[in-house]
């Protein structure tokens, strides 16, 4: 160590102990430091908790509309005994995409202030615009809500269907989503839906 390292440290340690306007700016740090660490995880701790069944199904609209024909699905109960939930499919995994969806979704509040889909009547007038904003948003993210637990790569032609196998693998060389095909996997298709396949 050189003989001007020492000193250089003391300079700083005193830099650091000098009071702003009333206090250090050691202090400030300390407890600008601790305050980020209190404030990250109650930030952590509340996007958690909106990531819940629980806060997905607390407003009427969606406990008695999706949630009751989501429990029909194999999503809900299967032979696995794994159940993938709401923010499974409908929040992204990943920080940032996770940040932005969650304050995409903050405009649901005003759905619920303006009693937008309160009636299963009122859902069902808007079930077709509702699954298309949602289709869309999957189709732009490929499908990576599925594609966290669905691969074609870990598909087997033995446990699948030949079929069904067969479709898998030609999605895959099309580069197609699991959405393009699966759009009725949790939820009922809107009445206005028409699966171009079945068109003639």
């Amino acid at each position: 160590m050189s003989k001007q390292a020492p000193g250089m440290i003391r300079r700083f340690w005193r830099f650091l102990r000098k009071p702003s306007a009333r206090y250090s700016l050691l202090t400030l740090l300390l407890v600008g430091f601790f305050g980020g660490i209190i404030f990250w995880g109650g930030f952590n701790t509340g996007m958690e908790a909106t990531n819940t069944l629980e806060f997905c199904i607390s407003c009427h609209e969606m406990r008695d509309n999706v949630y009751q024909e989501y429990k029909e699905t194999v999503h809900y109960s299967n032979r696995s005994g794994v159940r993938a939930i709401c923010s499974d499919c409908h929040v992204p995994h990943a920080w940032t995409p996770k940040i932005v969806r969650k304050i995409q979704a903050s405009k649901e509040l005003w759905g619920k202030l303006t009693g937008f889909i309160d009636t299963p009547e009122k859902f069902e007038a808007h079930r077709m615009e509702l699954a298309t904003h949602e289709w869309a948003r999957m189709k732009a993210a490929n499908s990576q809500e599925c594609r966290n637990c669905h691969h074609f790569d870990a598909m087997s032609g033995e446990a699948q269907r030949q079929s069904v196998y067969s479709k898998h693998m030609a999605a895959s060389e099309a580069g197609q989503s699991c959405i393009d095909c699966h759009k009725g996997i949790a939820h009922h298709l809107p009445k206005e839906y028409r699966d171009p396949d079945e068109e003639e």
